[in-house]
């Protein structure tokens, strides 16, 4: 995924003059083809994330498009206060770029941990919140971010992410059919869709058919498409690799409560809790219950107590 946030940035800058990369130190070797292509439009503060923030609130008053580029957990815990008020306030177009959010760097430890990225984002009035799940949608949804009058969060991965295929098109805010089926709907966050499709595999033996939804966009969350699934499904499974608190399960439960609906949500994700001992991510999400068998078994239990919602 990261490579396609690359070849998106080289293009949004081959067609926009505005477009400026800044980076809090990080990303050797990886931007070097943007730095020997637009190197004048290329700003390496340091470690100083801050000045990161404050500096591409400054280019943004000045008329340019920047995108400022960190890790996750770098790019939105320690400078909120500058997001807050020289971004978020203003309403700047500032594009956020957290790298290696959730437990992309799991085995780095607490300071690296990301699950709260998403929810502290999403805190900002204003902040459109995306976590594509693959290249294909990082591709598609960075130059759409360009064009949003305000801030914006982008969550990307690193390197092998599969891509996946849906018939919908890419487009912010809009979420994106994976699979057909019935009774059920999962509804994948970021990078845990190729996790959700595996076992959407395991269950098709079984003859449990969910269907799979990516939700790519956070923030604002897809309300048709949930208005939609409401009809069709008694159960909502959410699956993300964030904070229980202001992630898609958050979006999802608001939107229930404040439309009425009567579904069942059920998440799988992370708990609220630091996570000690510097595990593997696969270990960590088989630990926490948020891998393709925890999600396959609660499918066939809600299959079990379920069927389809009467029209």
């Amino acid at each position: 995924m990261r490579r396609a946030f690359v070849d998106a940035l080289m293009q949004m800058a081959e067609r926009d003059p505005r477009v400026v990369f800044l980076t809090g130190d990080l990303g050797y070797g990886v931007f070097d083809a943007y730095i020997a292509r637009f190197g004048p439009r290329y700003v390496n503060v340091g470690v100083a994330e801050a000045q990161l923030v404050s500096a591409a609130a400054g280019l943004a008053l000045e008329g340019f498009r920047p995108l400022a580029y960190s890790i996750a957990s770098f790019m939105t815990g320690r400078p909120l206060e500058q997001i807050r008020f020289c971004v978020g306030y203003p309403r700047l177009p500032v594009i956020l770029v957290g790298a290696g959010g959730g437990y992309c760097y799991s085995t780095s430890g607490v300071s690296h941990h990301a699950p709260d990225d998403v929810a502290l984002m999403s805190l900002v009035p204003g902040m459109t919140v995306v976590v594509p799940g693959d290249p294909n949608e990082m591709r598609g949804l960075l130059p759409q971010l360009l064009k949003v009058d305000g801030p914006s969060y982008v969550r990307i991965g690193k390197f092998g992410e599969p891509a996946y295929e849906s018939a919908d098109p890419i487009v912010l805010g809009r979420a994106r059919r994976l699979r057909d089926g019935e009774g059920l709907a999962v509804l994948s966050a970021g990078e845990m869709a190729p996790a959700v499709l595996d076992a959407a595999d395991r269950l098709a033996a079984e003859n449990v058919r969910p269907l799979v939804y990516q939700f790519h966009t956070i923030k604002p969350v897809d309300a048709e498409a949930l208005d939609a699934l409401a009809r069709q499904v008694r159960t909502l499974v959410v699956v993300e690799e964030a904070s229980p608190l202001g992630g898609l399960y958050a979006a999802v439960l608001a939107w229930r409560n404040e439309k009425g609906r009567d579904v069942d949500v059920i998440r799988l994700g992370p708990p609220d809790a630091f996570a000690l001992g510097n595990l593997r991510r696969e270990t960590l999400r088989q630990e926490y219950r948020f891998g393709p068998e925890a999600v396959a078994d609660v499918c066939r239990e809600a299959a079990r107590r379920g069927g389809l919602r009467q029209r």
